[in-house]
This record gives C-alpha cells, structure tokens and sequence, in this order.
C-alpha cells in the first residue's frame, strides 16, 4: 500500500464529523487502495466525546486506518496534514446577529490558519464546512502564510447535491441523469443553481423541464431553502448529507476521482474575477478537478438575466461578509 494520506478533521466528535470519519477510514475519500492517518481535532471538552468515536473507528477494523491522532491542539492536528476538512465552527445562537457570528469563527479560522501554515504538509489541501464557510475559507487563507490561496476551498457540493435531486424528481428520472450542475456564489440561502448550463439526459434542464416559473421559483427557494427545512425536520442541522458532500469535494478535488469527461462539480475556489465575481472572494464555481489536487474554472458560460442577477445578489453577501472581518485578512 502507498504511504498514508494524513487526515485533519476539525469538529471530529460533532455530527458532521461523527458522520464523516469512518467514510474516510473505510477508503470511500480517497478509494480502496490508500490508506489514510486521521488526526482530530476537538475543543477540550468534547475530548472524551473524541475519544469515544476513536474507539468506535478501533471497533471497525478499518484496513485503510494507518492510525489516529486525538487532540485539542491545532497545531498538533494539522502536523503534517495532507488534507485538512476544517468542519468545526461556532454555531449561531439565539439573539446572535450575523456579524458576531463571522466575527467569533473568524477568530477560530485565524488561528486555524497560522496553525495549517506552521504544521501542515507542503502538499496541504483544504477543505471548509463550517458556516460561513465562504468566508471562514477567506479568513484561513490568508493567515496561513506561505500556502497558495488555491489551495483553500469552501463546499458547495452539499448545495450541488440537492439541486440535482430535485431536478431528477421533476423530471422523473435517476439523478445520475441530472450533469452539469453548477451552484454559484455563497452557501447559504443566496446561492444560485444553475440550470441555464444543467442538463439532464444530456438535454439542457430547460427543454426537459419547461415551466420556468417551477425552475425560478419553488425549485430555487426548495434549494436555497433546504437546509432550514432539515433543521425543522430533524431538530438539527445537516450532518450525514454534508458529510456526504464533502465525501465528494474531496474525492474528486485529491481523492483521486476527477470529473468526468464533459461535466464539471461545483467548489467554491478563490476568483480570478471570472464571471464578474470580484478577485479574491471565494465562491461557487462551476470547475472541472484531475482528482490530484488541481482544478480549473470552467470559461465561457452564459447565464440568463434571471440567473446573473442573483448571481450579483449572492457576490454581494460575500463582499458583505468579507468587509465585516476586513481586520482578520
């Protein structure tokens, strides 16, 4: 077997990650040949709750699991870290305004940064989950110095997977027929799925589904919207979907499956200006992967009136959020 791909997994005994480590400790991240080091990372007091879930990883005999690291020390978690999944995040609280909640995971993902830039492997990809994950990217990247900015990414991929599941209901088909689906923008309520570019059967989404007003309104507040109704649901945030997500950001950005020929995945990367979104923002994108850590933005595509003026709505939630902790950059 190659040498262990070391793991940081921030927020490891959270529901994301409860959800997530023995996804990658079975090889479904990085495929069934690569075994992997994991080292987690948790608050103080969520370290026995840390230690249960290495326990359990023990009680799997994962073939692929080289080892583990448990600690409440992010410089520790991140030594030599080749992928880093930074999942934990201070959750919005009751009465809690928007920009105090940027502000107080600023702070985590200030330090996380330095930490990344002074442990981590020269190879070092990252991955961000924890809202708002846009800008807590934003934040990272640039307190970790001497790591190149492409390197931070936040996940979109959640909002990817939901787009296409409900177009595939709508037009009554699997959703491996659903391609091409881009989410621009922010993950949050404001982000814009594409379905100008979408197809579905290899068809543009709009001939297959034609009622436009379905595509420009419930389908788009369904997905912008889902997140809310989960938490309404089940009493709490997605962990097992977005565990799944980023399951496939990673796989397809390092994990050795790049994307298919004619398709693309969303990632929210660091603009080059393309598209109209200010430089340096990290946003949704539609972007092609090789699966060995690079990817690329893909050129040339139109979206409608409808769509670019969302698009212009969700960039200026970012510049939003960018200028509300404009000191931590």
């Amino acid at each position: 077997m190659s040498t262990p791909v070391r793991v940081a997994v921030t927020g490891a005994a959270g529901q994301i990650g409860y959800a997530l480590v023995f996804r990658i400790a079975s090889g479904q991240m990085f495929g069934p040949d690569t075994p992997v080091h994991l080292q987690m990372l948790e608050i103080t007091p969520a370290l026995g709750a840390l230690e249960g879930v290495a326990m359990e990883l023990d009680d799997c005999a994962f073939p692929l699991l080289a080892g583990m690291t448990l600690t409440d020390d992010a410089e520790e978690a991140f030594e030599g870290t080749n992928v880093a999944c930074l999942v934990g995040a201070k959750p919005r609280g009751p009465g809690m305004e928007r920009a105090d909640l940027l502000k107080d995971n600023g702070r985590i993902f200030t330090a996380q940064g330095r930490a990344l830039a002074a442990a981590a492997a020269d190879d070092l990809k990252v991955a961000v989950v924890g809202n708002p994950a846009n800008t807590n990217a934003l934040i990272a990247a640039a307190n970790a110095e001497g790591v190149p900015t492409d390197r931070f990414t936040a996940m979109v991929r959640l909002d990817e997977n939901r787009a296409k599941t409900q177009l595939a209901r709508k037009a009554g088909v699997s959703v491996a027929e659903v391609t091409n689906l881009a989410v621009w923008g922010n993950h949050s309520p404001t982000m814009v799925p594409d379905v100008d570019n979408a197809r579905i059967g290899g068809r543009p989404v709009t001939e297959v589904i034609t009622d436009r007003g379905w595509l420009e309104g419930e389908y788009l507040t369904t997905v912008q919207q889902r997140g809310k109704a989960v938490i309404d649901a089940r009493g709490a945030s997605s962990a097992a979907s977005a565990a799944n997500a980023l399951i496939d950001h990673v796989a397809a950005w390092c994990g050795g499956q790049p994307t298919p020929e004619g398709d693309w995945v969303s990632m929210a990367v660091p603009s080059d200006g393309s598209y109209g979104v200010p430089e340096g923002l990290v946003s949704g994108f539609p972007v092609t992967t090789d699966g060995a850590g690079a990817y690329r933005v893909v050129e040339g595509l139109e979206l409608s009136p409808f769509a670019q003026e969302k698009l212009q709505a969700t960039v200026a939630e970012l510049e939003e959020e960018r200028d509300a902790v404009a000191e931590m950059l």
